[in-house]
């Protein structure tokens, strides 16, 4: 599977590791090591998932968390935390994460969740490209269906 991982991780070891990871699997990681790195990347258009380090110094993974929904609530966002509590993991999967590993976690449980982030992104995506292009045009082509030699004539009339 490929896609893009946006990683913002502040520990360089950690980082390099998690990157060398996704690209062992044919992923194209984007390293970051904080927010402000980071925060550059994200936009409603992005192409690719995020996986984020919660515990950094400055603006920490809640704080990204919390900037991607207000860019994009379907971008999903994947925390990973070497502290993490019950009560932690539910505040961020109900304030929009899309999944919350704790570290150190075993490459496969880490490139699940990577997996299904990134097929969600690409159906996102997909219905957003659908949708714009279903209000583009002219109104009777978008109304005649098929595929056919006559419904391609019809259209073109």
């Amino acid at each position: 599977m490929t896609g893009i991982v946006l990683v913002v991780e502040d520990d360089a070891l950690v980082r390099e590791a998690l990157g060398q990871t996704l690209e062992l699997e044919g992923y194209a990681p984007i390293l970051a090591g904080s927010f402000i790195v980071a925060k550059d990347h994200i936009a409603r258009d992005f192409q690719g998932v995020i996986l984020s380090d919660i515990r950094m110094p400055g603006r920490d993974g809640l704080y990204l968390l919390n900037y991607v929904q207000s860019i994009d609530k379907d971008l999903p966002v994947v925390l990973l935390t070497g502290e993490g509590d019950i009560p932690m993991a539910v505040s961020a999967i109900n304030n929009g994460a899309f999944d919350f590993l704790e570290k150190p976690c075993a490459n496969n449980v880490l490139l699940e969740a990577v997996l299904k982030a990134i097929r969600t992104r690409n159906l996102v995506l997909e219905n957003r490209r659908l949708k714009a292009a279903m209000t583009r045009g002219d109104v009777a082509s978008r109304m005649i269906y098929g595929v056919s030699v006559k419904a391609n004539a019809m259209r073109d009339q």
